[in-house]
This record gives C-alpha cells, structure tokens and sequence, in this order.
C-alpha cells in the first residue's frame, strides 16, 4: 500500500470506510475496510529483503498483514510456495487454533512492510467490530478448508503415484526373477541348469546343513542314441523328462537334481555318509529301470548309469564332477544300468 493511500485512510478514519464485496478478490486479499482495522491495532515491522518472519516448525498465535513489499511462504514440499503482497495476510492458522506449529516459513522477498496482529488485538477488533470480523474470519476458513482438501488431494495423488509405482516394480521383479528362473532351468525337463548349478554352487556353503555331506551323482541314459535313432527324437525327449521325474523324486528338500546337457544329468544332494549316498544312486537306477512308455514305445526299456561320489569340503565344482565322472564310466565300463560311488 502507497504512502498516499495510507494518509488517504488515516485522513477518513472519522468516515468508516466501507467493505467492498469479495468476488474478483485474491483469497488472501484483504478489503479496505479490514486493512484500516488491522493496521491500527498491530504492530508496525519492516523488513530487509530475505529476513526471516517466522521460520517452519516455529510456534507462534499471531497473524501478519502485508502493507508494502512481498512475502514469500515456502511450505517444504507439502504445498505449492506462494508469493503474496500488498493489502494480503498470512499466519492466520496460527491465530485461530492457538499455539501452534508453523506448517512453513514466511520470508521478506524484497524490502516489506508488515503488521503483527496478536490474540489480545485481535479479540479486541472483534467486540468492536464483529461483522467485519466474522466475515474475514468465514472467508479465511473456508480458504483454509479449500488448501487443507488441496493438501489431501495432492497426498491422495501422491499415494496412488506411489502404489502404482511399486505396483510396477513388484511387476518388474516378477518379470525377472521368471526371467531368471528361464534362464536357469532346463526347457525340456524343468530341472536346472548348467547355469542354475553354477548359480546354486556360489552359495552352496550357506545352504549345507552341518550335519551332513555333499554328494554327487551324475546320471547317463544308456544307448540313448540308439533311442533316438530307432524311436526317434519325440519319443527320446520323452524318456529324457521322465528320467528328470525320477531324479526328481529321489532329491530331498535341500537337493539340486538338474540336466547338464544332452542325456546327462546331476544330483547335489546333501547326505550322511557314502551308504546314503548309494542308496540313493541305486533308487535312481531302479526307478528308470521300472520306467514304461505303453503309449510311445511300448517294447522300450531304459536304463541309465549312475556314478557319484563324497564331495571334498576343500575341493570345488571341477573336483566333485572329475571324481563323480570315474565312478560313472566305471559303470559305463561294466556294460551299464548300474550305479557305483567313489569310496
């Protein structure tokens, strides 16, 4: 507000002044009427550029009108920050509902003249003046209820921005942890993997159980060329996932039965000792033996050879499979449909 058009309101105050309707005013401007009132009851501040009128978290109870200059209210995030000027207030919310937290900072944005308004001037301007009053105070809290339903709202968005976020990412780790589990089993039979065997070696330490031993059988279909060749490949395939079903089946819950290629498959299996690990070869052995295909190939009878052995705690994978592999070709060597383990 000029110099002149405070002389002007200080020279009519024998005249009241008076209000002018609201409709075209800024939410936070203030009439004529109520910018006289305000200004005679508060207490005059001026402010240098960048000061400081209260700060976020402050606690205060008075409410600030605007003479000259412009204030900057930054709300850190939770609203928009808003540029008021001349003939506007803010703090109000501090005023009406008593000590109480400031939701932001007000800082001077350029050199400005502002009012303080405390409870004990603002209850007076209410005796004298109890219509003005009550009619800034109906316009103020229906401001305050329009930005606290803003304030919601943009939570509410903000909330529903955010489930719809982790919505995509929950959709993008179930893409790739099925990504991976592709990538790591076998299309065929849906066992592992090379890939997945390896993966499962680099914490295979922290799987074992401390009681018990690795243990690996490598497992080779007998003549499977010969199947192929006579039954041909579909019915290969075939026996290829039912062998993976028994090996499936004689793997316990900490177990890895996988197919490395071809007609070759793995069993990492943790046991007691090297009689376990044996029983569990000749199950292998003797559930592919029982296998029948009445559908496919009804005369066919598969059989396969089984070689493992106790793996080293100070070896690795290049080890337990070198050791593991001369027990199979011991079998192999024997004509076949057998198992033997290392002692």
């Amino acid at each position: 507000m000029s110099s002149v058009h405070s002389q002007q309101i200080l020279g009519a105050a024998s005249e009241p002044i008076r209000d002018t309707p609201a409709m075209g005013r800024l939410p936070r401007q203030l009439s004529a009427r109520e910018m006289q009132l305000f200004t005679g009851v508060g207490q005059r501040i001026e402010l240098d550029a960048g000061r400081a009128v209260f700060r976020r978290g402050e606690f205060g109870r008075s409410l600030f009108v605007i003479e000259s200059g412009r204030i900057l209210l930054e709300f850190a995030g939770d609203l928009p920050d808003k540029l008021v000027g001349p003939d506007e207030y803010f703090g109000e919310l501090a005023l009406f509902v008593g000590q109480h937290a400031r939701s932001g900072s007000a800082l001077a944005a350029e050199p400005s003249v502002v009012y303080l308004i405390d409870p004990d001037a603002f209850e007076d301007l209410l005796r004298r003046e109890p219509l003005t009053i009550a009619q800034f105070m109906l316009r103020s809290f229906t401001y305050l209820v329009a930005s606290e339903q803003q304030l919601i709202a943009n939570y509410k968005r903000r909330n529903e921005d955010l489930m719809r976020t982790l919505d995509s990412l929950r959709q993008t780790r179930d893409q790739l942890q099925l990504a991976q589990r592709q990538v790591c089993t076998d299309d065929l039979t849906g066992l592992c993997n090379r890939r997945g065997l390896y993966q499962f070696l680099e914490g295979a330490a922290e799987l074992r159980d401390r009681n018990r031993r690795f243990g690996l059988l490598l497992v080779d279909v007998d003549h499977f060329k010969q199947i192929n060749d006579q039954y041909g490949h579909l019915v290969g395939d075939e026996v290829l996932r039912a062998i993976a079903a028994e090996i499936q089946d004689a793997a316990g819950g900490t177990d890895l039965p996988c197919r490395l290629g071809g007609d070759e498959f793995a069993l990492l299996t943790q046991v007691l000792d090297r009689r376990e690990l044996t029983e569990r070869a000749l199950r292998v052995a003797e559930g592919v033996r029982q296998l029948r295909f009445p559908q496919s190939a009804a005369e066919l009878v598969v059989s396969v050879s089984v070689g493992g052995g106790l793996c080293r705690e100070d070896g690795e994978w290049s080890v337990w499979y070198s050791e593991a592999d001369c027990a199979l070709y011991h079998v192999k060597g024997s004509g076949g449909d057998g198992a033997h383990v290392m002692s």
